[in-house]
């Protein structure tokens, strides 16, 4: 990791349906060996099953409905100080919560075998809206995490 300046934010180009940066990142996730044009075609596909499912106008307001129930708001960072070392929690910037959830939203529709990409991403989309499923439960563990370890937050950097 580079310690002379900070990597600078690139925008992300909004996708060509629904014209959302967000969705564009979603679909950069989901893409895997450069195929774009396929890990759209699972996204619609799972917006689609996703709002028919919960009788929803909007699926990029689902979107964002199931990542505000996902996104986690602190993590704890290893810090080595003398030579022990120390799980510090720290306050996330809300690009790395969105990052998050979003990867964690990908890795846990990933991890569902059995169906499809586009049925299982729909599938977490609607268990993170309604604040269930693998999603939720690693951001509270997350948190939980955090919270075992405030005693520790002095040590910040």
């Amino acid at each position: 990791m580079s310690r002379r300046r900070q990597a600078e934010k690139r925008e992300f180009i909004p996708d060509p349906r629904y014209q959302s940066q967000l969705v564009s990142q979603l679909i950069n996730m989901v893409m895997s060996c450069g195929k774009k044009s396929l890990a759209q075609r699972i996204v619609y596909s799972a917006f689609e099953r996703a709002s028919e499912k919960l009788e929803k106008g909007d699926p990029v307001d689902l979107l964002l409905g199931a990542l505000e129930n996902a996104r986690p708001k602190l993590e704890v960072k290893s810090r080595r100080v003398g030579g022990a070392t120390y799980q510090v929690p720290v306050e996330l910037s809300y690009e790395r919560q969105q990052g998050l959830a979003l990867r964690w939203m990908v890795a846990s529709a990933r991890a569902r075998k059995g169906i499809s990409m586009g049925e299982a991403l729909a599938n977490e989309i609607i268990d993170a809206y309604n604040g269930t499923g693998t999603v939720v439960r690693k951001k509270e563990e997350t948190h939980r995490m955090a919270q075992a370890n405030r005693a520790f937050a002095h040590l910040r950097w």
